[in-house]
């Protein structure tokens, strides 16, 4: 066999390549599908729990036999996804209407997971069974093959609620994510009952319906007036905020007690927001708050702040909403897969995708259901009529020698293979012509049909299914029967399993904080050589210099509203406000500074600490390990970033130095192979932080300053060389870019 070579363009080859594994990840993966609200690896689960029997009055069947069957069968990527799937659609706490059973431990609401696989149960939920499973044997959907192509999977469930609405989604996809919010069940029938009445039916008046998102944690939409928006572009922000409650306590004290979160403080953001609390009551943002207690239980949350008497409860519940997540912001993507591509929609485009899936289920449904009664018709007028003839029908086949000639004989009327006593039984034999499927079911025919009650019961059985052959051929025919169908169904479901809602909607106002005013006052700041920093009083420095000297690497004065700088080996600076330090007693051990700033002690280590005041108004020479030098003008790092870069550096370099300059200083480098050279400040160019700078030494093969030295104008520095001290400023200044001298 020839080989060729296909050339083609690699850009071109990327391109398709990418978009092919996007549009798997989107449409196979990531996003829900609009007529039955399900990811694949949720519409897999279900199934495959369907298929196993798992039904709602069928013992739990263990989580692990779930997730292997479905990954052995349906979903190849993976049993932690699966069960993962398994484990939310359990969770009541996570979906307004959950679809599983789940027995045993499936995680709780303050974060903690679900036990292993191997430990927990499931089974579907009735409403599952109902709502989302049934008719799958009336061929109401297609049926694709698995990705091995040995088993039939349904490309989409018969769902008949829109459950995409019910549940809500959350998905992140390659470019894109969907964000849907649960809402309330019986809210969300009638809205499509209405669309179904009315098909012209806006926003607006789709909202008198359907108010809102309704979470499963309850909680109140503080902006109702933006809904709206929200509901006919698919898209915006809804803040949410948890529901306070004010009991009273002894002593006149009084205690505020959140009863509900909002639906994006599920798992970790509890623990977040009772630190968050702490943190206001350490930082003294409010001293209201006497103690915190987390009584939440299986009974629902109840978090209890004790307040001190005569606390300002409107303040600090104000300051709860703005400084915590008490107040939060879920933010609206309603994107689903829609006809094989992903589609942005609003409210009544989504119920518009799902009435028309439910008409094109039923229709599916009712043709199954038509085309199985007309069967049963054609058999029960066959039985009705060999009823009439049962002699002649016993004569043919007792005078027959096989049942071909019996099957001949009652479909074409053949009785050339038949021996009839009477003659005139051989002429009323050639009048019968029964079907095939009539032919077998009298073949088949027990006697006992022939009991009087027997027939009386195949004639009532025949004219229900005449009934049924009329009704269904009336609701295929006429859309409006159809829809009454539906609609009925629809109301039945609501009955069942409808609730109150969960999440009130209001317009409340905008949560407004005083800031406290903060007295500006000279501290001293404090950091000793493992990065511990913190902030003293000057009197109490003044009481402590000598101790606070020796056991400090950094110690300088600067202001409360001040800004520390932290500038790194690694050519960055780091920036933390004074007010986040803490503040308070000399012996006390201080905060990391990797606590209060971006910086990674694992990865970088501080070279120069000073105050931004400080360093604003200077200018700053940086050198590094590869001899680069240059000045810059402190007022470039006056940002706004917490970290920004301080200097660029080439590849392999560090930085040795970074320090404040004044007019005549005089800078010395130190090589590891002990040359050194004195230069002038005048002789290192002022460039952007953004610059390498410019080289300040000759080094010679393997050799790289190990230090440098910034001499203030008539200062004396001594260093150590193989056991003799030299005096760095006798050194004789020479110009930059040379070798400097051997010591």
């Amino acid at each position: 066999m020839e080989q060729s070579i296909i050339r083609t363009e690699y850009s071109e080859l990327m391109q398709k390549s990418y978009i092919d594994y996007a549009m798997s990840v989107i449409v196979a993966r990531a996003l829900p599908d609009v007529r039955d609200g399900l990811k694949p690896v949720q519409r897999r689960t279900l199934y495959d729990m369907y298929e196993l029997g798992i039904r709602f009055d069928k013992p739990y069947r263990k989580s692990a036999r779930i997730v292997g069957d479905t990954m052995g069968k349906y979903h190849p990527h993976g049993d932690s996804s699966i069960y993962e799937a398994l484990v939310v659609m359990a969770q009541d706490f996570k979906r307004g209407l959950p679809l599983v059973d789940g027995h045993g431990n499936f995680g709780s609401i303050e974060g903690d997971g679900a036990a292993a696989m191997r430990y927990t149960e499931a089974r579907l939920q009735k409403v599952t069974q109902e709502a989302y499973l049934a008719d799958l044997d009336k061929d109401v959907v297609d049926f694709v093959p698995n990705f091995d192509e040995t088993e039939k999977e349904p490309a989409v469930l018969p769902v008949k609620v829109p459950n995409l609405l019910i549940n809500g989604a959350e998905g992140i996809a390659v470019g894109m994510a969907t964000s849907i919010p649960p809402h309330n069940f019986a809210e969300v029938i009638d809205g499509v009952i209405a669309y179904m009445k009315n098909p012209d039916i806006n926003t607006a008046e789709m909202m008198t319906y359907i108010q809102g998102p309704d979470f499963p944690t309850g909680g109140i939409i503080a902006n109702k007036d933006d809904l709206p928006a929200i509901y006919e572009s698919g898209t915006g922000k809804i803040k949410i905020r948890g529901k306070v409650e004010i009991e009273k306590g002894k002593g006149g004290k009084e205690r505020m007690v959140i009863t509900e979160i909002p639906y994006t403080m599920i798992g970790a953001n509890i623990g977040k927001f009772l630190n968050d609390i702490y943190n206001l009551v350490e930082t003294k943002a409010t001293t209201d708050i006497v103690d915190i207690t987390n009584q939440s239980s299986k009974e629902g949350i109840r978090i209890v702040l004790d307040l001190k008497k005569g606390a300002d409860i409107e303040a600090l519940e104000n300051l709860l909403y703005k400084k915590t997540k008490l107040e939060d912001t879920f933010g609206v993507n309603m994107l689903a897969v829609a006809d094989g591509k992903p589609e942005t929609m609003g409210l009544i485009s989504i119920i518009k995708h799902h009435v028309k899936f439910q008409y094109e289920i039923a229709t599916r449904k009712y043709q199954t259901l038509l085309a199985k009664e007309m069967d049963k018709k054609e058999i029960q007028e066959g039985l009705i009529r060999a009823c009439n003839v049962i002699d002649l029908i016993i004569e043919i086949l007792r005078g027959s020698r096989n049942v071909k000639d019996a099957k001949a004989c009652l479909i074409e009327g053949n009785t050339d293979n038949i021996q009839f006593k009477n003659p005139s039984s051989k002429i009323m034999a050639q009048q019968l012509h029964f079907t095939e499927r009539q032919a077998q079911a009298i073949l088949e025919m027990r006697l006992q049909k022939l009991i009087g009650l027997e027939i009386e019961a195949l004639m009532k059985e025949h004219d229900e299914t005449i009934e049924n052959i009329s009704k269904y051929e009336d609701i295929l025919e006429h859309r409006s029967a159809m829809a009454k169908v539906i609609i009925k169904e629809l109301q039945s479901f609501k009955k069942a399993y409808g609730r109150e809602r969960r999440t009130e909607i209001a317009n409340l106002k905008e949560a407004v904080v005083a800031e406290k005013k903060i007295e500006e006052q000279d501290v001293v700041f404090l950091m000793d050589r493992f990065g511990y920093a913190k902030t003293v009083d000057t009197s109490v420095y003044e009481r402590n210099r000598e101790t606070a000297d020796a056991e400090n690497r950094y110690v300088f004065t600067c202001k409360n509203t001040d800004k520390i700088c932290v500038f790194t080996d690694k050519g960055q600076m780091h920036l933390i406000k004074v007010l986040d330090l803490p503040y308070g007693k000399f012996r006390d051990k201080g905060t990391p500074i990797d606590n209060v700033c971006n910086y990674d002690s694992k990865e970088e280590s501080f070279i120069y600490v000073s105050s931004l005041e400080e360093v604003s108004t200077h200018r700053l020479v940086f050198g590094t390990k590869q001899a680069m030098l240059k000045l810059v003008d402190g007022a470039e790092f006056v940002v706004s970033k917490r970290t920004t870069a301080a200097t660029k550096l080439s590849e392999g370099d560090e930085v040795l130095t970074v320090s404040t300059v004044e007019e005549n200083d005089t800078l010395v480098m130190c090589s590891k192979k002990d040359m050194f050279l004195r230069i002038d400040m005048e002789q290192i160019p002022q460039k952007k932080k953004t610059a390498v700078g410019v080289r300040g030494m000759k080094l010679g093969a393997e050799d790289e300053l190990k230090n440098i030295y910034v001499l203030r104008d008539g200062a004396n520095k001594e260093v150590e060389v193989k056991g003799k001290m030299i005096a760095l400023n006798r050194l004789h200044v020479g110009n930059r870019d040379t070798k400097g001298v051997k010591k």
